[in-house]
C-alpha cells in the first residue's frame, strides 16, 4: 500500500515533504504507542481480539526488524507511521489495516513525540545528577582552596574555591527543577484526540494512559493535536541548561590561560595547536560554550514555527523534530563530556591563593574593621578608598602597609589590622550562604544529601 498523496505528488515536493528521513528515531515509541491503541481497540470489541494480538504481534517483529538493521525506510510512504503500517500488512494482511481505527497522524505524532520527550527528560535528569555529582566532588577534593571572587571581572574578595563551585551546583539544581516541571507539563496523552475532534468509536482513552505510564488524558481534542507547548518546555529548560555549563566552560577557559594559571588542563580534554608545539586549548569547553547557541537557535526555531498557527494541526509541525532531535543530541554529548572533565583538572592552589590576596580583595575586611569601630560605612568606604587610592599609585599591596600606614586614614586602627589576611576574610563571613570555612562545609553536606534525596 502506498500513501495516495505520494502518488499524486510530484518527486520533488515528495523529497521536500517527508519525514522518513528524520522521524525513525521515533520508532520505539510509535510501536509502543500502537500497541497499547491496538490492545485497547480488542479489549473495547472495536477490533477483534485475534486481530489485536496480530496486531501486537506484527508490531514487535516489526520493532525486532529496525532494531536488526533489516527494515526497509520508504520515503515514498512519507512519515514513520506509514512506513510501520505498510509493513504490518504485508505481515499480517488485512488486520494491519485496522490498526488505525480511532487514532489520526495527528494524535499518533503527538503521543509520539510525548514520549520521547518524557524518556528524554529522565535521561537528561539522570545525566546532570552526574554533572552535580561531580561538582560536588571537585568542591570536596578541593575544600582547602582559595581564589579571589570576582565581579566585573575584576578581583573583589576572597572566596573558597567550593563555594564558588556550589554557585554551579545550585544553578544545575534550578535546571534539574525545571526539567521535573517539564516532564509534568508532557506527561499528558493526547491519543483520541483523532485529526482534532475526537473520534466516534468507544475507546478507553484511560487505560492506554495507564499502559503508557501518562499521568493523565488531554481535556481538549483540538488543543491535543495542534500543542507543541511541552516541545518549546524542553528547548527553554535545554536552553537554561546549556547557558548554564556555558558559564562554567567560560571560566574554564579563563583559569586554563597564562593569565590565570588556576587550572592545568589534562591532555584527555585539551588539543595542540598545528603549529606552535607549546599549545593545549580548552577546546571541549570552547565547543561547550559554542553550542549553547545551537541550543538557542533550535529554541528560536521551535518558537517560530509556533507563532502564526491557527487551529488546529498544520503540516509545520512537522519542523518540530530536527531542532528537538539535535538540541537532545548536543545537551547529553555536552552534559556527558563535561561531567567527565571536571574531575580531571588540576587546580594550582598556591598560585589561586596568591591572587585572592595579592592587591586589594581585602579592602571591604579593611571598611568592615572601621565599621565594627563605629564608623558609619559609607565613611569607612571613603577612607578605605582613599588608602586605596593612594597605595595603588605607591603601588604598595595592601599587606606591605604599616600600622602607620593605616592611621593616616583613620585613628582607630591599631594593631590587630595587620592581621586581616586573607583566611580572617573567609572566617568572617560566617552566615548561611557565605564562604566561611565552616559555612561551606555545612552546604556541601546539605547538597550531597539532596542530591541523594533527589536521586
Amino acid at each position: 500500500m502506498d500513501s495516495p498523496t505520494a502518488r499524486r505528488l510530484d518527486p520533488r515536493a515528495l523529497a521536500y515533504s517527508a519525514s522518513v528521513t528524520f522521524d525513525t528515531a521515533l520508532y520505539s515509541f510509535d510501536i509502543a504507542a500502537s500497541i497499547a491503541h491496538a490492545r485497547m481497540l480488542g479489549r473495547q470489541n472495536i477490533i477483534s481480539a485475534e486481530d489485536a494480538k496480530r496486531i501486537e504481534r506484527g508490531l514487535k517483529e516489526i520493532e525486532q526488524e529496525i532494531e536488526g538493521g533489516e527494515f526497509t525506510w520508504r520515503e515514498e510512504l512519507e512519515d514513520i507511521h506509514l512506513n510501520i503500517e505498510v509493513r504490518l500488512r504485508e505481515k499480517i494482511g488485512p488486520a494491519g489495516g485496522r490498526l488505525h481505527t480511532g487514532r489520526s497522524r495527528n494524535d499518533q505524532i503527538a503521543t509520539d513525540m510525548r514520549l520521547f520527550l518524557l524518556s528524554t527528560c529522565a535521561m537528561v535528569s539522570d545525566q546532570l545528577t552526574a554533572l552535580q555529582d561531580a561538582v560536588l566532588t571537585v568542591a570536596e577534593t578541593n575544600i582547602e582552596v582559595v581564589m579571589p571572587g570576582y565581579t566585573h571581572m575584576q578581583r573583589g574578595q576572597p572566596v573558597l574555591l567550593a563555594h564558588h563551585l556550589l554557585a554551579y551546583f545550585e544553578m544545575f539544581e534550578r535546571d534539574a527543577h525545571r526539567l521535573h516541571g517539564t516532564f509534568e507539563r508532557t506527561n499528558e496523552l493526547p491519543l483520541g484526540a483523532g485529526a482534532l475532534a475526537g473520534v466516534p468509536y468507544p475507546i478507553d482513552r484511560e487505560s492506554v494512559a495507564e499502559e503508557l505510564g501518562f499521568g493523565r488524558i488531554s481535556a481538549n481534542s483540538i488543543d491535543a493535536v495542534s500543542d507543541r507547548d511541552f516541545v518549546i518546555d524542553f528547548h527553554m529548560s535545554a536552553a537554561v541548561l546549556m547557558m548554564h555549563i556555558s558559564r562554567l566552560a567560560e571560566e574554564i577557559v579563563l583559569w586554563s590561560s597564562e593569565e590565570f594559571g588556576f587550572i592545568h588542563l589534562p591532555e584527555e580534554f585539551a588539543t595542540g595547536s598545528s603549529i606552535m608545539p607549546q599549545k593545549r586549548n580548552p577546546d571541549i569547553a570552547e565547543l561547550a560554550r559554542a553550542r549553547t547557541g545551537r541550543v538557542y537557535g533550535n529554541l528560536m526555531a521551535a518558537l517560530t514555527m509556533m507563532k502564526g498557527l491557527p487551529l488546529s494541526y498544520n503540516r509545520d509541525l512537522q519542523e518540530d523534530k530536527r531542532p528537538l532531535f539535535d538540541s537532545v543530541s548536543n545537551l547529553m554529548s555536552t552534559l556527558e563530556v563535561v561531567t567527565a572533565m571536571l574531575p580531571a583538572l588540576t587546580f594550582n592552589a598556591a598560585r589561586m591563593e596568591v591572587a585572592a590576596s595579592a592587591g586589594y580583595t581585602l579592602a571591604t575586611d579593611l571598611a568592615d574593621y572601621l565599621v565594627r569601630k563605629g564608623v558609619p560605612f559609607r565613611d569607612a568606604h571613603q577612607s578605605i578608598a582613599d588608602l586605596v587610592r593612594d597605595a595603588q599609585a605607591e603601588r604598595k599591596p595592601l599587606n606591605a602597609l604599616s600600622l602607620e600606614d593605616f592611621r593616616r586614614y583613620s585613628p582607630l586602627f591599631d594593631e590587630d589590622v595587620l592581621r586581616i589576611d586573607v583566611r580572617a576574610s573567609l572566617e568572617a563571613r560566617d552566615v548561611h550562604g557565605g564562604t566561611a570555612p565552616a559555612r561551606v562545609a555545612e552546604a556541601l553536606k546539605q547538597a550531597r544529601d539532596r542530591l541523594k534525596a533527589e536521586g
